[in-house]
């Protein structure tokens, strides 16, 4: 089975019933997609199939249909993500282990509602837990990353994940 990872076709031995999760983290060796409570509850596995949000621990991997964007694949060292930008400016993250899925779901909201009120990014947060409590910082990174996400950035730059090139 072949599946596009972070932009790469990869080459799957996994059964089609595991759990795209321990496909990511155990086959492919992405580490930043996170086990939380396996019941599609807390968020934590979240990952992008084609821009939307999926939790990936309960997501079959023979189900998968389009391109899977992980945590890695966000942004780039020299061309962050406009939420990875705002997640820094704002401190947001105390333990993070809850992190890589509340960035990739905030950064499907971005690119669904690129100027999302306080009650979008509440519901596209719905389902992401943080023991840590930072929701507040979450919520003002998220607007933070709207208004970055709206500049023009300079030639050359990398495209922001999920951001069509022309």
């Amino acid at each position: 089975m072949e599946l596009k990872v972070n932009g790469t076709v990869r080459h799957i031995k996994s059964a089609p019933s595991t759990p795209l999760l321990w496909v990511l983290r155990d086959e492919l060796d992405l580490k930043g997609t996170k086990f939380g409570c396996g019941i599609s509850e807390c968020g934590c596995c979240t990952v992008l199939v084609d821009g939307e949000p999926v939790n990936s621990c309960v997501t079959p991997v023979g189900d998968v249909r389009g391109e899977v964007l992980t945590i890695e694949g966000l942004g780039a060292p020299d061309a962050p993500h406009p939420v990875q930008q705002a997640w820094l400016q704002h401190n947001v993250v105390q333990c993070g282990y809850c992190q890589p899925g509340q960035l990739l779901a905030a950064a499907a909201l971005l690119r669904h509602n690129p100027d999302p009120d306080r009650a979008a990014i509440d519901a596209a947060l719905q389902g992401h837990l943080c023991r840590c409590g930072t929701y507040p910082r979450i919520r003002a990174a998220i607007a933070t990353a709207a208004r970055l996400q709206q500049q023009p950035r300079t030639t050359g730059s990398a495209p922001f994940a999920g951001e069509e090139v022309r």
